[in-house]
């Protein structure tokens, strides 16, 4: 069946389809042999040899979720050239050649999608989605009100302001740990917003992305998603989170200002 070509680009995983739009227009596509640079082009994805700069690109048989608990000391890419252990490295078993869905740093721990579903990944990771991911982070000091409430508004990082963001306080005390919640995922972006504001991340853990939870998974541990867990991802990342994530940042202010229950995942 032919389809657009930048949806098959990115149904195999190749770059979103806004990226594939480009690589077409700058004629690295080629089509049993012919460069084709015309956006509207179609093809067939298992009849016709697509080639990306020369790489002839393959769909997947079937299409693989994963949900990994990623322990600390592990990078969240394909590959390592310092051969540190990778997320991949723990998939004992899984046959399918999956990809890390965004990434975690090297000494952040938790939730992390893997998979061989391009347009699922790039649905989840585009900018545009605000798919919203929570973290459990144990910090060095507890932030002031003022602190918070800058934290909530948004952060400059490099010449540009953070989104903003949901934060609560979970235990205080001297190494006191909050829950956070971002749709927007800039490189190390938690720990620059707590150090921005004068304290250390000591531990950072995510434990939901969009309507996916971490649960009980251990560190290391990993388990298949299921058909539905797919479909409300999918349903997320195409926009039906706004109401949804409003609600979310006016309880959350709720319970900061009235108290709350301990959170199971404290320790």
């Amino acid at each position: 069946m032919e389809e657009r070509l930048q949806k098959i680009l990115a149904a195999a995983g190749v770059a979103s389809r806004r990226k594939a739009e480009t690589l077409i227009i700058e004629g690295r596509v080629t089509v049993n042999g012919k460069v084709v640079t015309e956006l509207g082009s179609r093809a067939d994805a298992l009849e016709d040899h697509i080639k990306v700069d020369g790489k002839l690109i393959h769909q997947p048989d079937h299409l693989v979720y994963i949900a990994l608990n990623k322990p600390d000391s592990v990078v969240s890419t394909a590959s390592d050239p310092e051969n540190r252990t990778t997320v991949l490295d723990l998939l004992h078993g899984i046959k399918a050649r999956v990809y890390p869905v965004g990434r975690l740093d090297y000494h952040s721990e938790g939730l992390i999608l893997l998979t061989n579903d391009g347009e699922f990944a790039n649905a989840i990771t585009a900018a545009r989605s605000h798919v919203p991911k929570t973290y459990l982070v144990k910090s060095k000091g507890q932030l002031t009100e003022e602190d918070e409430e800058q934290f909530r508004s948004g952060i400059p990082i490099n010449g540009r302001r953070t989104a903003p963001a949901g934060l609560r306080l979970l235990r205080r005390g001297d190494n006191p740990w909050y829950e956070v919640r971002l749709i927007e995922g800039r490189n190390q972006q938690i720990r620059i917003m707590f150090k921005h504001l004068g304290h250390l991340v000591e531990k950072l853990r995510r434990i939901r992305i969009g309507t996916l939870d971490l649960g009980s998974l251990k560190p290391g541990e990993f388990r298949y998603l299921t058909p539905d867990e797919v479909r409300k991802l999918r349903r997320l990342a195409a926009g039906e989170h706004q109401k949804a994530a409003g609600e979310h940042h006016r309880e959350g202010k709720h319970r900061q200002k009235h108290g709350r229950r301990k959170s199971s995942a404290e320790r």
